[in-house]
């Protein structure tokens, strides 16, 4: 496996603390990290909310990367509350269509399965975005 996947596994795992913030909002359950074209690795973890004010780690990844004055994605990891990854979510997806349109967005690494080294481009899992 490609050394930076291990970097970006240490680097979702050190921030991923699952904490009670208060009666309604939990954090850190699900933690992402965001490799930014640069070669920069970002941050990020879920917030979940009783109403539709949370995010998710991988958006909150995204936003400490522009935040700091970046805005293009190489690779993208998250680790589950069981330790296993995943796609991202419609509107996590949505994110990384509208910073790199022009068809940039489809060659973005998505880790799926740290475990296997199962990686995936986000072009193969939203290939017919409405921007193209």
């Amino acid at each position: 496996m490609d050394k930076i996947w291990t970097e970006l596994y240490h680097a979702a795992k050190a921030v991923q603390h699952e904490r009670q913030i208060s009666e309604y909002v939990l954090a850190g359950g699900v933690a992402a990290a965001i490799l930014s074209k640069s070669g920069k690795i970002y941050t990020g973890v879920c917030i979940d909310t009783c109403s539709t004010l949370g995010i998710c780690a991988e958006r909150n990844a995204i936003f400490n990367m522009i935040t700091n004055g970046e805005q293009e994605i190489d690779k993208v990891l998250c680790i589950l509350p069981d330790g296993s990854g995943g796609a991202p979510c419609g509107a996590c997806r949505e994110l990384m269509v509208q910073l790199m349109p022009n068809g940039k967005y489809k060659d973005i690494k998505i880790m799926m399965d740290y475990a296997t080294g199962r990686v995936v481009r986000l072009g193969d899992i939203t290939p017919e975005w409405w921007i193209s």
